[in-house]
């Protein structure tokens, strides 16, 4: 174990995290290599499918400039296996007590969802301040996460759910948000084909990172330059926090 990170530091990596739910082992490399050369290295692998520890084993040891987290995150014992399988945080759709005892004894920060300032409450008082608003189109969007700045100001999100290439953009937008989640930088059909250019090519758009032979306003929704990076912002020095 190389110690915890701060979920701060996490969070202001890249603008977006690729949210990934790998159904065939032999894509998890390739697609996280794929991802990292387009400029997002902080990597969710959803434990949405059997093979997803798997998955997470292979790209902490073939791709180690990945920062790789661990999703749906549910329950409590499988902090000790994401954090067996290489994972560096760990990533919950909602937030109970016993969620964070247990990513704190496997050394993970965690990134719980909450939707209601109750939740977000009960956040704080477990001293989480970087918080996953989930989900987060149907429960207000942009609307909502401005709102909750004004009683949470020290509250850092992480929109998910709903995020797509028509409104990432806004959401960046607002000051409480440090990135955004979306499943969108992995299309199915490109995962499946192999298509790793392709999904260099979104990952690039999303990060402002230009891919050789690639224009990074090639897909709909690709990032302009009026993103800017927030590594650090949250904990000074953070940015050169060793990802390993």
């Amino acid at each position: 174990m190389t110690g915890q990170l701060s979920m701060g530091f996490v969070l202001g990596r890249a603008p977006v995290i690729p949210v990934l739910a790998i159904e065939e082992p032999d894509h998890a490399v390739p697609l996280a290599e794929a991802l990292v050369a387009g400029g997002l290295p902080v990597l969710e692998v959803t434990l949405r499918t059997p093979v997803a520890l798997e998955a997470v084993e292979a790209i902490a040891r073939q791709v180690p400039d990945a920062l790789l987290g661990v999703g749906t995150f549910t329950q409590a014992d499988q902090a000790r296996s994401a954090a067996d399988a290489g994972a560096r945080f760990l990533v919950s759709p909602g937030f109970t007590d016993r969620l964070a005892v247990a990513a704190d004894a496997a050394d993970l920060p965690l990134l719980p969802g909450v939707a209601t300032p109750s939740e977000l409450m009960s956040a704080a008082e477990a001293e989480i301040t970087h918080l996953k608003f989930f989900p987060a189109e149907v429960n207000g969007g942009i609307a909502a996460v401005k709102a909750l700045g004004g009683p949470f100001p020290a509250a850092r999100f992480c929109p998910t759910g709903g995020i797509s290439p028509r409104n990432y953009l806004d959401y960046l937008q607002l000051p409480n948000v440090l990135c955004v989640g979306g499943t969108w930088l992995a299309p199915p059909d490109a995962v499946a084909a192999g298509d790793w250019a392709r999904i260099s090519a979104l990952a690039a758009g999303a990060s402002g990172r230009r891919v050789p032979g690639e224009s990074r306003h090639s897909e709909p929704g690709a990032a302009s330059a009026d993103w800017y990076s927030v590594a650090g912002e949250e904990d000074p020095g953070s940015a050169d926090e060793d990802l390993r």
